[in-house]
């Protein structure tokens, strides 16, 4: 009898502690994804492409003859973004597939952890190498521009980043192969940056709105719209060269950045608890 009685509260006693051993092996398998990055040369190939970015803006920026300052930002900016984004990319396709190709998942499904907690480490540690990637970036720019302007835009070129990872998390799981997974995420990032430039070009002064193609055309560039996310409201360079402000637009960022992550985990999420593994 005594027994019966104690199962349950044994049950809740124990729950804390499987809750506390789930969330350390969260964190072990965020550690573990910063290391693999350390060791992998992520770092340095940041790095020298962050210093190549700078070299590359101060040559144009000492050939220009006027607003040198300001060209020197703008490159500056887009090559580091392009560079966070190109190294982030990479780095989480080619890793989860090597991985997934070396029955490392395999290994760690074996363990007593829900897939989903193996997930939400792995999402953890490239969120923490995000923000270092942004952070180098903050640092390298706060010598050409006002430091709250580098802030938020560094804040933002970070949220941008988180969008990226879960995406490449999302489409490596789902096709398990490095290439294609990575051109995909480009291909989806490309759009992002560029959908405002098409929607404007679609609904522009010199095409014909009654004709049936353009319809098509023009429909089809809105629904994109409807669901890729306005990444080039993302670290924009007018916050740094004309001093836009751009903390203004954080908060609608940090939505659309949480609403994307969320939607990207929770298709990833269903795709994992899925497979036979």
């Amino acid at each position: 009898m005594n027994g019966t009685v104690n199962r349950p509260m044994n049950r809740l006693m124990n729950r804390p502690m499987k809750m506390t051993a789930q969330g350390g092996a969260v964190w072990a398998i965020a550690r573990c994804t910063v290391l693999e990055a350390w060791r992998g040369r992520y770092g340095w190939i940041v790095v020298l492409g962050a210093l190549g970015a700078v070299a590359v803006a101060e040559f144009l920026g000492q050939a220009a003859v006027t607003e040198s300052l300001e060209i020197r930002q703008a490159v500056l900016a887009a090559l580091l973004r392009l560079i966070a984004v190109l190294a982030t990319g990479l780095f989480m396709t080619t890793a989860l597939a090597r991985e997934c190709h070396d029955k490392g998942l395999e290994l760690v499904f074996s363990l007593p952890l829900p897939r989903g907690g193996y997930y939400l480490g792995k999402l953890a540690g490239h969120a923490l190498l995000c923000l270092m990637t942004a952070s180098l970036a903050a640092v390298l720019l706060a010598w050409y521009a006002p430091p709250a302007q580098v802030l938020a835009w560094s804040l933002s070129l970070w949220c941008e980043l988180l969008i990226v990872a879960a995406l490449c998390l999302f489409l490596t799981l789902s096709f398990v192969q490095a290439a294609p997974a990575f051109a995909a995420a480009m291909a989806f990032y490309v759009l992002g940056r560029s959908i405002t430039a098409m929607e404007l070009m679609a609904g522009g002064p010199l095409v014909d709105p009654h004709a049936w193609s353009q319809q098509i055309v023009s429909g089809l560039v809105h629904f994109l719209g409807l669901l890729l996310p306005d990444l080039d409201r993302f670290a924009r360079s007018d916050w740094l060269v004309y001093g836009v402000d751009g903390w203004a637009d954080l908060p609608l960022l940090a939505v659309q950045t949480l609403l994307y992550v969320c939607l990207l985990s929770a298709m990833a999420l269903f795709d994992l608890y899925r497979k036979n593994i």
